[in-house]
Parts: structure tokens; sequence; C-alpha cells
């Protein structure tokens, strides 16, 4: 059925912002050095990457992300309908992942503690557009290879994800994702003007991700999915 596609992105992109988000206010919670909450919170986000793929990939490809859907409707994977399904699937799953973390813990301002920010808008801009571009270059490029040749995609995209987070936290809080960003600054009332970079940054990315995919194409590729 066509609304499951929808229910399992909207499912997938709860898991990725709940768990991701309340691994930030782990860390907060727990205090320690700002290394190791850095690591921790990619890992956060990347096995909860990993664990929605596993959950349901297989039924809707497991974008759970706008600019991966932009992508992969640039490539002609899916089709623009579809596109509008997962987008308001995404930002609706992700919206409802914050306000689980709002319920768990009673408080808007832990939610906006999960919001991405940024010191410098110039700063931000380049660091999301360059690591949304290799996060979804990745993950077009793995979701190609043949069964034969191993799914190693979903691995391959949650450690993508894990790397980007590592590279990105300090610099621009690593989004690589509207929806992401999107949920706990609505849910967390900090909804302003400098969500915007948060928004376009990552789907300049993935048009860029496109470009590079077309430029070192996959051999032998096939229609796969993530899952």
């Amino acid at each position: 059925m066509v609304i499951n596609k929808y229910l399992a992105e909207l499912i997938g992109t709860l898991i990725l912002v709940g768990l991701g988000t309340m691994g930030i206010l782990a860390t907060l919670s727990a205090g320690g050095d700002s290394t190791a909450q850095i690591v921790v919170i990619a890992l956060a986000f990347g096995l909860a990457l990993l664990a929605g793929i596993w959950a349901v990939g297989h039924v809707s490809g497991a974008h759970f992300n706008p600019a991966v859907t932009l992508a992969m409707l640039l490539d002609r994977r899916i089709t623009f309908g579809d596109a509008i399904g997962y987008w308001v699937a995404q930002f609706a799953g992700a919206t409802v992942g914050s306000l689980i973390v709002l319920g768990a813990t009673g408080d808007r301002g832990d939610v906006a503690a999960t919001a991405t920010t940024y010191d410098s808008l110039t700063t931000a801009a380049v660091v999301e557009v360059t690591l949304t571009a290799v996060f979804v270059w990745v993950i077009m490029a793995t979701t190609r290879f043949t069964r034969a040749r191993g799914n190693h995609a979903p691995l391959a995209i949650a450690l993508t994800l894990v790397a980007v987070h590592l590279a990105g936290i300090p610099f621009s809080g690593s989004s690589v994702n509207p929806a992401r960003s999107f949920a706990p600054a609505a849910v967390g009332g900090v909804f302003g003007s400098e969500l915007f970079v948060y928004i376009w940054a990552p789907l300049v990315g993935a048009i860029v991700a496109v470009a590079l995919y077309r430029l070192f194409p996959v051999p032998e590729a096939t229609t796969g999915e993530v899952g």
C-alpha cells in the first residue's frame, strides 16, 4: 500500500530525531568533556538511523530526510507525488519525535537545547552543504549496489552519519537534514531566522551529491533499498 511508505517515513524519521535528540539530552545530563559529548551524540544519531533503516527501510527505502528525498527525485528513483508524501511524513515524524522528547522531559527548554545552532552563518552554510553532499552521495552509491555484492548499505550509511556528526557538530550542530532541525526549533519555541540555513543548505548539498554521483557512477547499478 502507498500509505505504508509514507507511514514508514514518518516512523523512521521519528526514530532518528527522537533517539538522536534524546542522546543530546543524555550527554547534557551526564556532563563530561565536550569531546566525549560529541562522540556520544554522533553515535546516537548514527545508531538511531540504523535502527530506523532496519525497522522500516524495506518499506520506503529509508530516506528519513528531505534532502535524501530530493536527491532520489532528481535521480528519478521516486516520483514527484511520492516525494511530496515523503516530505510531509518526514517533517511530521520529526515533529512527533520532538513532541515525545517534550513529553518525557516536560520542559520546552530541553527540546530547544537539541536544536541546531551556529556561531557563523558562513561556516554553517559551507559545513552543511559539504557534509550533506557527502552523506547523500554515499546513500545514492551504496543503495545502487546489487544484492549479490552484499547489502552493506545500512551500516555504510549509518557510519557516514556518525562521521558527519563527528566532523560537523562543533561548526554547525551537524544537521544535514531539514526535518531534524525544524522539529526541535518548532517544538522548543526557538523557531527563528537561524533555522533557514538548515533548510536550504542540506537541499543544496543534495543537489551537489546528485552531480557527484553522476560524475562517478556506480557500475552494474540496480535500484536497491537502503534496508
